[in-house]
């Protein structure tokens, strides 16, 4: 089984044309005979990074103004927001992991969410999660998640399950990835470097699954004119935003493609998903390698709502 790994820009802040550009890659992988693609954290319509370059306070207006503009620009899933995408994954027969930022208009209409789902071959949204734990700044843009999300959830390509960039920090939360019989683990992240990429090989070999890091990778270029203070957050031309090094390794370590370093185009990597299971003969975290007669964990996945209303 081939999988693409985009590491294509989005049109930043503008999620109609994000979202046509989406379509085109997965069409573009599906004729390469890929199928499964993945789209790194937040991709629809971007990654926030002003957050990490204005500073608190003396910023707060512009952020609050780059902020209703992402806002404008989020995705909602009560209003079929992954629709051109579930079609597009129906239409081309193959499964979709895409980061993208969600506004939840059944509750708050204006809190937004790091989001990650998970579209099945047959267009159905299998899962979705939401980043537990927005790191530093990144509070100042979304809320927390919540356990619902968890899942790893069978698919045409075999069992897939994620999680968004520093989560992949969380001990626990890989943890409880591991216990749900993994094959494909994604981690769509803004990280890259050598740090990140260590960490995708300790995951590959503590978890014994495919595991699949991808960030966006962004030129200063790439920042269309009409975002507000763009040349004050990006004075440099020349500036490598972020240099993508998306990547791909087999079960139990070795990276088998990328890391993909200041380039742009599709990854392209061929898996043998059944080997994700049979290495784990070695090593089981949540297998035979386990002492729960020494260690639990309990993972609470009621999603968390803040209102209730009785009729």
């Amino acid at each position: 089984m081939k999988i693409s790994i985009v590491q294509q820009p989005p049109i930043y802040l503008d999620l109609e044309r994000s979202m046509t550009r989406a379509v085109e890659l997965v069409q573009e992988s599906a004729a390469k005979g890929c199928g499964m693609v993945v789209f790194p954290e937040t991709w629809l319509p971007g990654y926030p990074t002003f957050v990490w370059r204005l500073p608190p306070g003396a910023g707060m207006g512009k952020t609050d103004e780059l902020f209703a503009l992402s806002q404008a620009n989020s995705v909602d899933l009560t209003r079929n927001g992954l629709r051109p995408l579930q079609e597009v994954a129906s239409e081309c027969a193959v499964v979709v992991v895409i980061g993208y930022q969600e506004i939840d208009g059944s509750v708050s209409g204006s809190t937004l969410f790091n989001s990650c789902a998970i579209i099945d071959a047959d267009g159905r949204l299998v899962n979705n999660h939401r980043k537990l734990m927005p790191t530093n700044p990144e509070r100042m843009v979304w809320g927390f998640g919540d356990g619902s999300g968890l899942n790893v959830v069978d698919t045409a390509v075999g069992r897939v399950g994620t999680l968004i960039c520093w989560e992949n920090y969380m001990p626990l939360a890989r943890y409880a990835l591991y216990a749900q019989n993994i094959d494909i683990y994604v981690a769509p992240t803004w990280d890259s470097g050598d740090t990140w990429l260590a960490t995708m090989q300790h995951i590959a070999r503590e978890g014994g699954c495919w595991v699949v890091g991808c960030a966006t990778a962004l030129e200063a270029s790439d920042i269309p004119d009409s975002v507000p203070y763009r040349n004050e957050l990006f004075p440099n031309k020349d500036e490598w935003i972020n240099a993508g090094d998306a990547v791909v390794y087999k079960p139990f370590g070795g990276a088998i493609a990328g890391p993909m370093h200041q380039e742009k185009g599709l990854l392209i990597a061929e898996i043998d998903v059944s080997a994700a299971r049979a290495s784990r003969r070695k090593f089981d975290a949540s297998g035979h390698y386990a002492r729960p007669d020494v260690f639990s964990l309990t993972v609470n996945r009621k999603k968390q709502r803040p209102v209730q209303f009785e009729i």
